[in-house]
């Protein structure tokens, strides 16, 4: 009868990558892709990219726009996987909005205040600083919502074009929703909007447990994963560069926080295309600038079909992409198979309107 073999001993290398990554927090290079603010305003802070050496420059300028509640270096992961590194080593003028964390009455801001008082602004001094050329815009999730929503109601905005990855258009096609909204149609709406209107903001530790739940099974396997792919040196870092991003999440303003409770995830208005704001109607059929939507294949948060419900929303742009690429609702955007995926759509999208067609 054969002897069942020992359990095989942890390499040297294993010990050294689990006791950097559980006490030093060290293997990942959360090094930020160097930039300076060029201008500010109330929530507002606006970053240009330093020129990477020796490479010309090439296209015209990007502007990164983060969703609200998180890090903007969510387009700046970590060193060897930062979306804005990408386009700064590409030669493309970069330049990224960040709101900050949420202070004093700056927590009770609504989602008009960063369509009407933010991103144009923003993309104006884009503009300015670029040598007056037009603007891409590029956002992530609710960044890209905004990006949308700016464009549709400030149509005299030099953008060139809008590119979003894993932003949502028809919450109905999310199922983490059902009981919320059954709740709500028990309540009016009125527990979780009285709340939110007591507590003035979504405190920043709510917010990363809230990420963090769309992605629970993930997490409860993680130790059994951080364990079976010990040897992996590159797999903890982007483990530990996500943690970062998760674990250090920002307030969300409350009255933009009831207005995606109210408006979206109950009535689903922006399925329609068309959200009534406290000064203008956003339309998106008016639309006119070419639209991207990258949709992640294992996104929980934001199924596919929830964000490329936008195609059938901007009738008005004649060029609409809705490519579809591995990853969750940061995954796609910061994972390690992006650059081949995500980050190509959007640099060919760009690149294809880089000219303006008359």
């Amino acid at each position: 009868m054969a002897t069942p073999s020992a359990p095989k001993a942890p390499s040297k290398q294993s010990v050294v990558n689990l006791w950097d990554f559980l006490v030093k927090g060290g293997i990942a290079d959360l090094t930020r892709t160097p930039s300076e603010i060029i201008d500010t305003g109330r929530t507002r802070e606006l970053h240009r990219y330093d020129k990477a050496k020796g490479v010309r420059s090439k296209g015209i300028p990007v502007l990164l726009v983060p969703p609200l509640g998180s890090q903007a270096s969510c387009f700046d992961l970590r060193q060897g996987l930062s979306l804005a590194q990408d386009f700064v080593d590409r030669g493309r003028p970069t330049y990224l909005v960040d709101y900050g964390p949420l202070k004093g009455e700056d927590r009770k801001v609504g989602i008009e205040h960063f369509i009407n008082d933010v991103l144009p602004p923003a993309i104006r001094k884009v503009s300015e600083d670029a040598g007056g050329r037009d603007v891409h815009l590029v956002g992530w999730c609710m960044g890209g919502l905004l990006s949308l929503g700016t464009v549709a109601v400030h149509q005299d905005l030099p953008v060139r074009s809008v590119a979003m990855v894993a932003s949502p258009f028809d919450l109905s096609k999310q199922p983490l929703l059902k009981p919320v909204q059954a709740v709500a149609k028990v309540t009016r709406g009125r527990l979780v909007g009285s709340a939110l209107k007591a507590a003035g903001s979504v405190p920043a530790p709510v917010v990363s447990i809230g990420f963090k739940a769309t992605a629970l099974p993930t997490y409860l396997k993680k130790p059994r994963t951080l364990w079976n792919r010990r040897e992996d040196r590159e797999f903890l870092g982007q483990v530990q560069a996500v943690d970062h991003i998760m674990n250090n999440m920002l307030a969300y303003p409350g009255r933009a926080t009831l207005q995606v409770y109210q408006r979206m995830a109950l009535r689903n208005e922006l399925a329609t295309g068309k959200v009534q704001g406290p000064n203008a109607l956003v339309d998106l059929a008016t639309v006119k600038v070419p639209v991207m939507n990258v949709a992640g294949k294992t996104d929980v948060l934001v199924p596919a079909a929830a964000a490329h419900h936008v195609g059938d929303l901007v009738t008005g742009s004649r060029d609409v992409r809705l490519p579809l690429a591995p990853g969750g609702h940061l995954g796609v955007l910061t994972g390690t198979k992006a650059p081949e995926t995500t980050w190509a759509y959007i640099h060919e999208f760009l690149e294809a309107h880089d000219r303006k067609r008359r």
